[in-house]
C-alpha cells in the first residue's frame, strides 16, 4: 500500500496548481493570431553575401541607377545621370533639390561678397585656387582705388552641365542664368563699367566640389567660367 500523502506534499501540490493557474491568467494562451513582438531595430541576416529581408518587415525599395530619379535635371542614361548616381553612391545623403537650393544661395553670396571685397565670406565658400584668384582680383581693384557693387536681381535658371566622381571628390558643374545689377566705379565715384540702375543678363558656369570622405558636408566653388 502507498503511504498516505502527508500535509507538506498536499501544500506543495496546491501551490504548484496555483502558480500554473496564475501564469495562465497572466500570459494567456496562443491562438495563432498574435502580432509578433516589436523591436526598435531589426537586423537582416546575410546569406551568400546577399541581404535577405526578414519576413513581415517592410523594406525601402532601392533606387537603381538608370531610372528617372534625376528628372528633370538629367536624362536617364546620360553621363550627367550616371555621374549623379556615382555621387549618390559615394555620399548616401546626397539629394539634388537641397544641393541646388544651396548652390543658388552660394551663388548670390559669392557674387555679392566679391563685389564688397569680403574675403572672409569668400574663403568659406571657395576652394584655395579659386579663392586666391578672387583675392588677387579684389586686391587689384582696391589698389586702383576702384569700388564695386553687385546685387542679384533674380536667378532665372540653374541647369546641371556635368556631374562626376573624381577620386574622393564629387563634382557638379552648374550653369546659372541670372540678372545682376552691377557697377564698378573709379576713385572719383564715376561708373567705369556696368550699370547701377539696370540689370543685365548674366550666364556663369560654376563647378562645385566636395570631398565625400570628409565629415564636412559643405560644397565649395572649385572653378568658374562665363557662359557666353
Amino acid at each position: 500500500m502507498h503511504d498516505p500523502l502527508d500535509a507538506s506534499t498536499i501544500i506543495f501540490a496546491l501551490l504548484a496548481i496555483f502558480v500554473l493557474w496564475k501564469l495562465r491568467s497572466v500570459l494567456g494562451t496562443r491562438t495563432g493570431s498574435e502580432k509578433p513582438p516589436s523591436a526598435p531595430f531589426l537586423r537582416r541576416p546575410v546569406e551568400d553575401g546577399k541581404v535577405v529581408p526578414l519576413p513581415g518587415v517592410a523594406t525601402r525599395p532601392a533606387i537603381e541607377a538608370g531610372t528617372d530619379r534625376w528628372r528633370p535635371y538629367a536624362e536617364p542614361g546620360s553621363k550627367t545621370a550616371e555621374g549623379l548616381d556615382a555621387i549618390a553612391a559615394a555620399s548616401p545623403g546626397f539629394t539634388i533639390d537641397p544641393f541646388l537650393r544651396g548652390a543658388k544661395t552660394a551663388y548670390e553670396m559669392i557674387v555679392t561678397a566679391f563685389a564688397a571685397g569680403d574675403l572672409q565670406t569668400l574663403q568659406n565658400l571657395l576652394d584655395k585656387d579659386v579663392f586666391d584668384s578672387f583675392s588677387a582680383a579684389v586686391a587689384g581693384r582696391e589698389s586702383r582705388g576702384e569700388s564695386m557693387t553687385t546685387r542679384v536681381a533674380s536667378i532665372d535658371q540653374v541647369t546641371i552641365e556635368e556631374a562626376s566622381m573624381r577620386g574622393k571628390f564629387a563634382q557638379i558643374t552648374l550653369r546659372f542664368s541670372a540678372e545682376l545689377v552691377s557697377a564698378t566705379r573709379d576713385k572719383s565715384g564715376a561708373v567705369i563699367s556696368g550699370d547701377p540702375e539696370h540689370s543685365a543678363d548674366t550666364a556663369d558656369i560654376w563647378t562645385f566640389a566636395r570631398d565625400v570622405s570628409s565629415r564636412d558636408p559643405n560644397w565649395k566653388l572649385a572653378a568658374t567660367q562665363t557662359g557666353h
